[in-house]
């Protein structure tokens, strides 16, 4: 096996997030963004003493997995959806398989043992997403093109791509009313000629559609994001789109239309100058009977409905608060906070952003609760300056997980449970691997699906501390 050799097999399997295990006559090859059972044809491009990865080139045959056509017209070239043509319930299977294979092999490696040396804890399964498809909401589309030079495009890149954008013009996991906005957008700066954004000149003007709407509500928050390097008249735009209302276009309604200026070099969406020229900047979306307000840069969960269900197993593992002090680490807008926050004497939140920590304090104040604080920092930090100890911890961390030097010190507070909630189980693995070396026990762990058709998967985990 060499470098740049093309090679064909079958994918026996797909480890998290998307790694697929190819077996060939000369060893194993990881082959990212394939399907279970597909026969596919890949390059290899890196090549060390134990493992071998190969680029996709080609899906040779279907696996039998694959019972249904796709429903958006770019998949698979579109890198938003993964298993589009997979049935859910084995999408469900898969996500469950390799969950449980990463906290089995952590949990067992940590020394939590039964008598035959397999991982002792509860395993509860998978819990679905109430919507298969349309479920996001919010979606950030860029501005681009899909081969150098070529005509406008607004959408998703292609899989694999940093630059190559594909039209996203019926996108299955929004819903169709931001599919209407982003053609209507799209076709008015194709007929004035406007230029996105070029990433290595850092040259030219739009760069992206950042599009949020209410589940419950189904009002719409339309941003638009461009440098500052040109002006254009919007005004026509903004028609356009309300006349998509008007005409009984749209299932919902507008309520703002904004244009945010950001000439950062970085490929993030964010604002420098916020102008709105329709509407206002902020809607709200209702999550088990709290309102929260939700603005372009709000921190809330993707699926509404789905949110629902992963707080409501949250509620479940965390169990009765009643007398007690909660600290709920990395809280975003506060949503878990709040949660809690009737049945439990005090209920701290910390979160290092900024305007989730306003905006929480906001949702906390509408929603009646005046045993809700929220602290603006990094948790290491934080952690130092708080004289309250707490009897209960949530942790619902970013993606990387705890910060190392974090870990020890919620460990010290020697709190008897914690929730741990992790929308990257690699990095969950990872610490419990800390928590359960430093006296706790995971109890019973289970995964929710917030994001049906692609890798991604949350996981909560229930942990014990261990009687001496």
């Amino acid at each position: 096996m060499k470098k740049g050799q093309i090679m064909e097999g079958l994918l026996e399997k797909v480890d998290f997030p998307n790694k697929g295990i190819v077996q060939t006559e000369e060893g194993s090859v990881v082959v990212k963004n394939a399907i279970p059972g597909q026969k596919v044809r890949f390059r290899i491009n890196k090549k060390r003493k134990n493992r071998a990865e190969g680029q996709l080139l080609e899906v040779l045959e279907k696996s039998p997995l694959e019972i249904r056509e796709p429903q958006c017209s770019i998949f698979p070239a579109c890198g938003g959806c993964m298993y589009q043509t997979m049935g859910y319930e084995e999408q469900l299977k898969m996500k469950e398989s390799q969950v449980r294979k990463l906290l089995d092999e952590a949990i067992a490696a940590a020394g939590q043992t039964d008598e035959n040396g397999a991982a002792d804890y509860s395993f509860e399964g998978i819990r679905r997403s109430p919507k298969e498809f349309t479920y996001r909401n919010k979606m950030e589309f860029s501005f681009g093109d899909a081969c150098k030079d070529g005509e406008l495009e607004l959408g998703l890149h292609k899989k694999g791509s940093t630059y190559d954008v594909l039209t996203a013009s019926n996108c299955k996991l929004v819903h169709p009313d931001m599919n209407l906005i982003t053609v209507c957008v799209l076709e008015y700066f194709r007929s004035i000629g406007a230029p996105h954004y070029h990433k290595m000149s850092h040259t030219g003007y739009l760069r992206h559609l950042l599009l949020r709407r209410s589940e419950t509500t189904g009002e719409t928050l339309i941003n638009l994001v461009t440098t500052s390097q040109a002006e254009y008249d919007l005004q026509p735009l903004v028609r356009q789109l309300l006349r998509l209302e008007e005409d009984g276009k749209l299932q919902g309604r507008i309520v703002g239309i904004l244009h945010l200026v950001n000439d950062s070099v970085a490929d993030v969406v964010r604002s420098d100058e916020t102008r709105i020229l329709y509407g206002q900047d902020y809607f709200y979306e209702t999550i088990l009977g709290l309102r929260f307000k939700i603005t372009p840069f709000s921190f809330f969960q993707t699926n509404s409905l789905g949110a629902e269900v992963l707080y409501r197993t949250a509620r479940e593992y965390i169990g009765s608060t009643c007398d007690m002090t909660v600290f709920d680490l990395y809280s975003g807008t506060g949503t878990i906070a709040q949660i809690l926050a009737s049945v439990a004497k005090e209920v701290i939140g910390v979160e290092i952003v900024e305007e989730a920590v306003e905006a929480a304090k906001e949702n906390a104040a509408r929603n009646g609760l005046d045993n809700c604080h929220f602290l603006a920092g990094d948790v290491l930090k934080v952690l130092d300056e708080i004289a309250e100890k707490p009897d209960f911890i949530v942790l619902d961390p970013p993606r990387d997980g705890i910060h190392p030097k974090a870990l020890p010190k919620i460990i010290d507070y020697g709190v008897d449970r914690m929730v741990y909630i992790s929308c990257k189980p690699t990095s969950l693995a990872r610490d419990l691997e800390t928590l359960i070396q430093s006296g706790y026990r995971v109890e019973r762990a289970c995964c929710v699906d917030m994001f049906p058709q692609t890798v991604h998967v949350e996981t909560i985990v229930l942990l014990q501390r261990e009687t001496l």
